[in-house]
């Protein structure tokens, strides 16, 4: 019986072949759009599931408050660690580390060197006894119990040793940074599942002071925290995590900053488990500092709710068609049931097309979604591709999906074809009355609604990012650039030749020492304290380091008093938003006061013009400039800022100059240069990848809605062939029936309209708001919509209806 029903099925897909395609290709986008969606979900959700455990494991990381602001640290005091490592009530492991980089890894016995090696920590064993690695050789329990040793991940073991297993690695040595001799004591096995912890290099705890590091056994700087030092811990079972959260309250109470400055300020210890890492907790940060993703839940559940309303579209569609076909359909069904076809029967039947149009769609969409996902792969993280797709759980997801597709587009049209009577059908006295009719006009605003929004979504997303793509931050962002002085070479006659080769660079205009560039990721802030009247104001600032052509460089104007009278001198320049934070009207009038630093008294010589510091996210914040003068055991001056000029031409040419002059000084080390205006555009990473995918939202939604219309004007035209010949006859001419025809239709984009515009205004609205700077939410941007939309409307339905105007009054009323 069920073969049976499969080869009627079969023919009557294949009777119905232009139906049958629509379907199939309303459907295919949809499911793939589900597939390739539920792809990039699965990666996000699969990171660092396979540690055992790990719904015990947790991170702690630092939550500072300053006023009215709010920051996180994925890092702690290291005196913290020590305190867990000192024993916690409920704390079974645990787990601390800190950040390593090394420039240069040698391996003298087979002249083997890397350098810039980043992705290593300083461990001790607690961190082998809570994350589940495999031991190829050496022993978890001693590898890192004493200073100078290694554990290496088996792909780092194979590049330093090549051609060696990893039992033979064991105990030879590597040189670290030109002159720290190391042994390796053991090598694991790299992870082969999705993880945030892509740590190579696993130096003992022990080891940090040879490399200049903290000893956390000795270390009492509670009110200094890195995002670098880590502190994971796993709870025994059954552990109460209230009463460790009430411990690390204590904590942090106990060890306040008690500076005055600080009084207002609150620093908490807040607890992340295993599973949040990935997704970037409360302030969306990277897992780790050699971290290239962060994944958002925002993000994702946006995703999942554009891949459900895809398919709701298509199996709407899918209805939309099955049931305009009724009228061709009647006569056979009413056959089948005076034959003794029973109502479940016929209801197998459909259900049974639908499953096999939903099959041929979804190896369809299997054949399209490699290239819908290449159209992501600039925005996407590397790693995710569409083999899970092809996992067992992949297809057995897939199976689930087909069913429950084919019941959801098939359900209702097997249902309402199935209750015609036959006596009725066979006289010709088949009428489908109102409630039909209803529904199909239903579906066909939802469609519209659907695709009304992403098409508001999309124009009023993309205006908005041509807008903070556009607006003149303030600074100079077009050809200029910076490289940052190598970190562990601290050089002052390598870093004075390196400049001074570079002012000598033809094509160079300025040149410039500093640490960050004006806009930044990167934040440092101090307090600022200032006296009015016998009071003190305590002022978060956030600081800049940069010598005297510093501002020329990067095109910021003095306001009102001067420039420092050189590098090293202690003086202050100030923005314009610090002035204003301080209570003057005027902010010019700024200059000649005097800040406190600590206990030091430090002049405001010079008023900067306001310049956003970060993406338009932000406001902009109280600033100062200053010298390299604020620590001796460092310079501030890690970076050298350039100005390419403004001949393009020559730019490869001075870029050329920088790197040769870059080897001449740093012959060991790789050179970076980072253009501003690249960097500006990295700020919207996320914005552009919403954009992209509303695109491809926006064109799926509205070919499926199309598809969808072309469902409905077939119904009606076929069910009004008679009354447009009589029309015919009576006078009526082509353009006056195509009117008659298509009125019907725009009625539902206008319905679909007015119920689209608010739902699109309130979520791109919600959207918007997250920005400090925006562009308005103009009414001619809906208006275009709906312009649009109806355009689109005219051209689906006018082919069709033009098509039946023009048949002939003859052939239309034959039968009459």
């Amino acid at each position: 019986m069920l073969i049976n029903h499969l080869k009627i099925a079969w023919r009557s897909i294949l009777k119905n072949k232009l139906f049958s395609f629509i379907n199939v290709v309303g459907l295919s986008i949809g499911l793939c759009s589900a597939l390739v969606i539920g792809a990039i979900i699965y990666f996000d959700f699969s990171f660092d599931t396979f540690h055992k455990d790990k719904d015990r494991i947790y991170r702690v990381t630092s939550l500072f408050k300053s006023g009215n602001d709010e920051f996180t640290n994925r890092g702690v005091p290291v005196p913290l660690m020590q305190t867990f490592k000192d024993g916690v009530s409920g704390v079974e492991e645990v787990a601390p580390f800190m950040s390593a980089n090394f420039s240069k890894v040698e391996n003298k016995s087979q002249e083997v060197i890397l350098k810039n090696v980043n992705d290593g920590i300083f461990a001790d064993e607690g961190y082998f006894q809570l994350f589940d690695y495999q031991w190829l050789a050496g022993n978890s329990q001693t590898a890192l119990s004493e200073p100078a040793q290694v554990v290496l991940t088996k792909n780092t073991a194979a590049k330093y040793f090549p051609k060696k297993s990893p039992t033979d690695v064991i105990g030879s040595t590597l040189v670290y940074n030109d002159s720290i001799n190391v042994k390796v004591s053991g090598v694991v096995a790299d992870f082969e599942k999705n993880t945030d912890f892509k740590f190579t290099d696993f130096m003992s705890m022990s080891s940090a002071k040879m490399f200049g590091e903290k000893e956390i056994a000795t270390s009492d700087q509670w009110n200094n925290t890195s995002s670098g030092d880590q502190l994971f811990f796993k709870v025994r079972e059954g552990v109460d995590m209230a009463a460790i959260r009430s411990r690390l309250d204590a904590l942090a109470k106990e060890h306040k900053n008690t500076a005055a400055w600080a009084a207002d300020d609150e620093r908490l210890f807040v607890l992340q488990s295993l599973p949040e890492i990935h997704f970037g907790g409360k302030s969306g940060d990277y897992p780790f500092n050699n971290s290239d993703h962060v994944a958002s839940k925002t993000v994702l559940t946006s995703l999942s709710f554009v891949a459900l309303f895809l398919l709701l579209l298509g199996c709407a569609n899918f209805i939309n068609l099955n049931s305009a076909q009724a009228l061709t359909r009647a006569k056979e069904i009413g056959i089948r049931k005076t034959l003794g076809s029973s109502k479940k029967q016929v209801v197998r039947q459909f259900l049974g097309e639908t499953f096999i149009l939903t099959v041929l769609a979804t190896l369809l969409s299997l054949l399209m979604a490699p290239f819908l996902l290449q159209q992501f792969s600039e925005f996407l993280p590397s790693g995710i591709d569409l083999s899970v797709l092809y996992s067992m759980q992949g297809i057995l997801g897939i199976i689930l999906l087909v069913t429950i597709v084919s019941i959801l587009s098939g359900f209702y049209p097997a249902f309402v074809l199935s209750k015609f009577r036959p006596v009725a059908v066979l006289k010709g006295q088949f009428t489908k009355g109102d409630k039909g009719t209803r529904l199909r006009k239903t579906l066909t605003v939802f469609q519209f609604v659907v695709a009304q929004v992403f098409v508001i979504a999309t124009m009023l997303v993309t205006k908005q990012l041509h807008f903070v793509m556009n607006k003149d931050m303030g600074i100079k962002t077009e050809a200029v650039a910076y490289v940052r002085l190598p970190w562990n070479d601290k050089s002052e006659v390598k870093k004075e030749r390196l400049f001074s080769q570079m002012e000598k660079i033809k094509g160079l205009s300025k040149v410039s020492w500093g640490g960050n560039p004006p806009t930044s990721n990167n934040i440092s802030s101090t307090i600022l304290t200032y006296f009015k009247e016998e009071n003190e104001m305590h002022q978060e600032t956030e600081m800049l380091w940069g010598d005297i052509t510093y501002l020329k460089t990067y095109g910021i104007p003095l306001l009102a008093g001067r420039e420092r009278l050189n590098d090293s001198v202690k003086e202050y320049i100030v923005n314009e938003r610090f002035a204003k934070a301080l209570g003057f009207q005027d902010p010019a009038e700024v200059v000649g006061t005097f800040l406190k630093m600590d206990s030091t008294q430090i002049p405001v010589v010079g008023l900067m013009r306001d310049f956003n510091q970060r993406s338009l996210r932000s406001d902009i914040k109280p600033l100062a400039l200053t010298g390299d003068w604020g620590n001796s055991n460092y310079s501030s001056f890690n970076a050298i800022h350039f100005d390419l000029g403004n001949n393009t031409d020559n730019w490869n040419e001075t870029i050329e100059g920088v790197e040769q002059a870059w080897a001449s000084v740093y012959p060991d080390q790789e050179i970076q240069v980072e253009f501003m205006d690249e960097l500006v555009e990295g700020f919207y990473r996320r914005e552009r990848s919403t954009v992209q995918l509303l695109k491809w939202a926006t064109g799926l939604a509205i070919l499926i809605s199309c598809l969808g219309l072309m469902g409905l004007v077939v119904y009606t035209t076929e069910r009004r062939v008679k009354e447009i010949g009589v029309r015919k006859v009576l006078g009526a001419n082509l353009a006056q029936l195509n009117i008659l025809l298509c009125k019907e239709f725009l009625i539902l984009v206008a319905v679909a309209f007015a119920v689209a515009v608010p739902i699109s205004w309130y979520l791109v609205q919600e959207w918007i708001e997250s920005f400090a700077y925006k562009t308005e939410l103009s009414w001619w941007v809906f208006l275009a919509s709906g312009i649009g939309m109806a355009v689109i409307a005219m051209a689906v339905t006018g082919a069709r209806t033009y098509k039946t105007a023009n048949i002939n009054p003859i052939e239309s009323l034959r039968n009459e």
